[in-house]
């Protein structure tokens, strides 16, 4: 008999599997410095620190955090339209 119960478990536990994922991701910060510019990121892609001549501009990492935000919900838009991972692979 079909238990539809089942997949929850199994959706459940991939939810987990995500955010535990998100949560690794956050702690990894990457640094890099290109002559007098330093940014500071973490590896979910959020900006942490943008500082040129050693001063922070708080107002550039905030609209390059936005962007980078608008960019991601983009992208899900476009891979939903395309029928997730299968449409981009030719599955759909």
């Amino acid at each position: 008999m079909f238990n539809p119960l089942k997949g929850l478990g199994e959706i459940n536990e991939l939810r987990k599997q995500a955010q535990a994922l998100q949560n690794a991701l956050k702690e990894i910060l990457i640094v890099e410095e290109k002559g007098r510019a330093r940014i500071e990121l973490s590896a979910d892609m959020k900006i942490h620190s943008v500082k040129i001549n050693e001063e922070e501009y708080s107002d550039l990492r905030d609209a390059l955090n936005d962007a980078i935000e608008k960019a991601q919900k983009r992208a899900a838009q476009k891979m939903q339209e395309m029928g997730g991972l299968g449409g981009l692979l030719g599955g759909k």
